[in-house]
């Protein structure tokens, strides 16, 4: 038995502990999609809820509350992406998908130091091996782990290469739980044991790189700069972003009407010897494309074959996508195409 207190909004609980409650009810209308660790026994309502529970403390003589054990729910929409995850477009370059995809990264049970308490506050006296951590924190070592896992299969794979197969073979998400769509997901949520054997990958080296940064506007000194020798931009090598051997397709427009836009993409076979793609479009209302050829034939490892994509888009205000599938009944390697109204 102990008392139990209504706070305004959501706070670490560290007030509430060493004022000797065993408990606290927080209210506001903040992050309800991810859990909070708290030193003591708590329950994060709706300034709604939070309302009502406000009025019964004032109506009712001797008010009793129980803060109960958390239950899981089955969610048959999940994955989903956390509201404070970051959203695209991609502020820099807007003709290049951002996110690329995503990964696990809440209430993930993880390891924890034991030279600390769950929450770090003065007055929590629980020390643990694991706790349940939320975050970039826990995102990343996912991809990380994933990258280094097709990494070990393939050990001469370039990093684009590598972020290739993680691309094509996420797995799709839903629109109905992330309304934001592939600015909030990117390629899906990633699949390492499909991505060990992709099938085809979309390869790209530091000249591709090089022609990139070209076409954005680079000085041959901010080239430099990265590239850490003697690079300069040339005629010869400035390209445009639509020509970059990326594993996904974005269109941006501040036009009301459509837009066309060509890209220029090739894969390398890393699948079987021999095998013969075909491509497999899936285009909503307002967005409408065309690969040429729509058949690949392949008859070796690392064979490179190039196509082009032509996309006419009329994105309006709001977001469109479609996919592009390249699908020789084994593998099925998945590229997004966003097109999307841009205000700026």
């Amino acid at each position: 038995m102990g008392k139990i207190v209504l706070c305004d909004e959501l706070n670490d609980g560290e007030g509430t502990l060493n004022s000797g409650a065993i408990g606290t009810v927080m209210q506001d209308d903040g992050f309800k999609d991810v859990a909070f660790s708290f030193p003591l026994s708590a329950s994060y309502l709706s300034s709604k809820d939070g309302n009502s529970v406000y009025t019964y403390i004032n109506t009712t003589i001797n008010a009793t509350a129980t803060i109960l054990k958390s239950i899981g729910s089955y969610d048959p929409l999940a994955p989903s992406v956390v509201s404070f995850s970051s959203r695209g477009p991609n502020p820099i370059t807007r003709d290049i998908l951002k996110p690329d995809l995503t990964a696990p990264g809440v209430d993930i049970l993880a390891a924890w130091s034991m030279a600390t308490t769950v929450t770090g506050l003065e007055g929590d006296t629980r020390v643990v091996p694991y706790n349940i951590i939320s975050g970039t924190s826990m995102s990343c070592p996912h991809a990380s782990g994933a990258a280094a896992y097709v990494k070990s299969f393939h050990p001469t794979w370039s990093a684009a290469a590598v972020k290739s197969a993680l691309m094509t073979t996420a797995s799709p998400m839903s629109i109905s739980s992330n309304t934001d769509a592939e600015f909030a997901y990117g390629s899906g949520q990633l699949n390492p044991l499909n991505a060990a054997d992709p099938g085809l990958v979309y390869d790209a080296g530091e000249a591709d790189y090089v022609k990139f940064l070209c076409g954005q506007g680079y000085s041959s000194k901010s080239l430099q700069l990265l590239t850490g020798d003697n690079s300069t931009c040339t005629a010869a090598n400035n390209g445009t972003v639509w020509d970059l051997n990326y594993p996904s397709f974005a269109v941006s427009s501040q036009l009301s009407g459509p837009l066309t836009r060509v890209f220029h993409r090739t894969v390398t076979n890393v699948g079987s010897p021999v095998s013969t793609y075909k491509a497999i479009v899936t285009s909503p209302q307002g967005l409408v494309f065309n690969v040429e050829p729509s058949v690949l034939s392949f008859k070796s490892m690392g064979q490179k074959m190039s196509f082009v994509v032509t996309v006419v888009a009329t994105p309006g205000a709001g977001i469109v996508s479609g996919s592009l599938v390249w699908d020789d009944g084994v593998f099925q390697v998945r590229s997004p195409i966003v097109a999307f109204g841009d205000s700026e």
